[in-house]
């Protein structure tokens, strides 16, 4: 379970001050989607930020199987980011120069799988997002939506608690949005992760659990 609890974020000082976010508090469940959506500058990148352990809070905590952000080190910060937390962008991010397999294979071998492990791992799940066909493949052969089920897949690389995807079908028509992320949701509930996404896109609510508006710094629950 993730728990964010009175999250503030402050830029400046003074008269310079600016307020960004104002005492979040959100609890989600294992294998529970939650989607925020809001305008352009209300907040929700730097939400999911400092839930992603890359920027701190001026006040608050983040508590994620148990585990107090504020507690953390800056090393055992980047290790639970390496290990416990998958990112799903708005692009996809691949490395051009490594195949599908080896996209997933190194994020495996990073967080701590034999090489053999990583590899078995990367094919099943690439199977079961359809690109068992793709293996070999580099980004420049890819379409759209393969490119963003190649980076769910890899999202899922390391067994996650938490999965954060921040406008994740931007680039997608509406038939490969629904289709990407269908197949997100389904590997949330298979996995048990909890997810947070930031969408636009109000096609796509109907695939969340759970819905809220961020604006001007505060939270509510659709």
């Amino acid at each position: 379970m993730l728990s964010i609890e009175n999250i503030s974020k402050t830029y400046g000082t003074g008269e310079q001050a600016t307020t960004v976010l104002k005492n979040i508090n959100l609890t989600i469940n294992s294998g529970e989607i939650v989607t925020l959506y809001g305008p352009s500058g209300s907040g929700k990148s730097t939400l999911l930020s400092i839930i992603g352990a890359l920027l701190t809070p001026s006040s608050g905590d983040i508590i994620l199987g148990g585990k107090s952000w504020r507690t953390l080190s800056d090393n055992a910060r980047t290790d639970m980011r390496l290990k416990e937390i998958g990112f799903i962008f708005q692009s996809s991010h691949l490395i051009p120069y490594l195949t599908v397999k080896d996209q997933l294979t190194a994020i495996g071998t990073e967080a701590g799988q034999s090489t053999k492990e990583a590899a078995v791992r990367a094919e099943q799940l690439l199977a079961s997002f359809g690109l068992k066909h793709r293996l070999s493949a580099y980004p420049k052969e890819l379409s759209g939506g393969e490119k963003q089920r190649t980076a769910i897949a890899r999202a899922f690389m390391n067994e996650p608690k938490l999965i954060l995807a921040d406008e994740p079908t931007a680039s997608l028509d509406k038939e490969r949005a629904s289709e990407v992320v269908d197949m997100l949701r389904q590997r949330v509930k298979q996995t048990g992760a909890a997810c947070i996404m930031i969408t636009h896109d109000q096609r796509l609510f109907s695939y969340t659990d759970k819905l809220y508006h961020l604006e001007d710094g505060c939270i509510t629950e659709e």
